[in-house]
């Protein structure tokens, strides 16, 4: 059965963006640039939501790198009650329900799944139970006046087991995670 992987770049307050942020918040560096690479080319099958294709997508050459050309090439699924068409060659649009979807696509077997960005997508498949690594790409910023799209907003409360920790570029905290039931309450 293939793992489903989040992975998600949040600032320390977990936005998901910033509204005045650039890519990465800003702290792209070589370590990262490494990580994205080596991680990119483990085999595996892309989940992403439309608003998410449409901001890749829609990226200028100019900022279309090798790990951009790389992305586009990998196979996976693009979950869209709208969309009829993309440009990415080995990118399968589906009208499905996703919780419904990813659950099969985890029953059939395969290479391991993994979201690519797709915030909605992510609490979803969070919620529904079926995720068995959560990553997370810590930027150290707090964005209070200007954090967009808060990570964990709507989700049920859920504890995590600390797999592995990483720091990249000296400043950028990779954290990885796996589901771990109800979290410990008091009372």
């Amino acid at each position: 059965m293939p793992e489903l992987v989040c992975e998600l770049i949040v600032s320390l307050d977990t936005f998901a963006r910033g509204r005045q942020s650039p890519g990465y918040f800003g702290y792209f560096g070589p370590d990262l640039a490494e990580w994205i690479k080596t991680n990119t080319a483990t085999p595996h099958r892309m989940l992403l939501g439309r608003r998410t294709y449409e901001a890749l997508a829609g990226l200028p050459s100019e900022v279309r790198d090798d790990g951009w050309h790389t992305m586009v090439s990998t196979p996976g699924f693009l979950f869209s009650s709208t969309l009829e068409a993309t440009d990415w060659p080995r990118l399968e649009i589906v009208h499905a329900d996703a919780v419904g979807f990813v659950a099969a696509l985890k029953r059939d077997g395969g290479p391991e799944l993994r979201t690519v960005g797709s915030l909605s997508l992510v609490r979803q498949l969070l919620t529904a139970g079926l995720v068995d690594r959560l990553k997370l790409v810590v930027c150290p910023l707090v964005l209070p006046q200007t954090g967009a799209e808060p990570t964990f907003e709507g989700l049920p409360d859920l504890g995590f087991e600390l797999l592995s920790t990483r720091v990249l570029d000296g400043r950028v905290l990779l954290l990885e995670y796996r589901p771990a039931g109800a979290p410990p309450l008091n009372g």
